[in-house]
């Protein structure tokens, strides 16, 4: 999910970017040193989102840089447990497939990509037995994050899965939803049908009736 987060810190702006304008200068600055910073506690840094406020500067001897006492708001990225996401298969191997979902990669292991038996081609495809569905590269996904670990804080793993009912591949969501749509149009229809079919019958016995009555 992503977040607004508000920080403060003291930032160095150096000798050659005095000629831009202040807040400018210190935004270039944030960026390089925090954009792609990874922490547990505030995921993946997106981008500068914000400037709340620039104190005076502070130059000090022997340095030549400015330094700044600053408030700034930052765009994250923190992947939370069982959250849904949307997300591009970026690649895929024999354990299973790597998808993007922006900020970070995550992994679905094969046994996780849809509720069947799947097999491997080298083609890189991951196919169903019963659903013959098919997975590639580049296919759009919706899958539900079930697995988050930070361990290793300069790359982040995430597992994630497909098997449950409205995530997988994009169009098989959209086939599954046409598909209990479906039945009850037909319902719909054929309710309507009998209704009509019922009315006419009675009109026409009405009819008969009214004719009957008058002999």
């Amino acid at each position: 999910m992503f977040y607004k987060v508000e920080l403060k810190d003291h930032i160095r702006v150096p000798p050659n970017l005095f000629n831009l304008p202040l807040e400018e200068a210190v935004i270039k600055r944030i960026k390089t040193k925090y954009n792609g910073f990874i922490s547990k506690d505030l995921g993946i840094v997106v981008d500068v989102s914000g400037m709340k406020d620039i104190g005076e500067g502070v130059i000090i001897p022997g340095d030549g840089a400015s330094y700044y006492d600053v408030s700034f708001e930052l765009l994250t990225f923190r992947p939370e447990m069982q959250e849904v996401v949307v997300g591009k298969i970026k690649d895929i191997a024999e354990f299973g497939a790597f998808i993007n979902i922006g900020p970070i990669d995550g992994m679905i292991h094969i046994s996780q990509t849809m509720d069947d038996f799947v097999s491997f081609s080298k083609d890189k495809t991951l196919a169903g037995k019963e659903t013959k569905r098919t997975l590639k590269v580049n296919d759009l996904c919706r899958a539900r994050i079930i697995a988050v670990s930070f361990k290793d804080i300069l790359n982040p793993k995430l597992g994630l899965t497909m098997r449950q009912q409205g995530l997988g591949r994009l169009d098989w969501i959209n086939e599954e939803s046409e598909e209990k749509t479906a039945p009850k149009k037909e319902e719909k229809e054929g309710k309507e049908h009998k209704e009509h079919k019922e009315h006419k019958e009675k009109e026409h016995k009405d009819k008969k009736e009214k004719k009957e009555h008058k002999k």
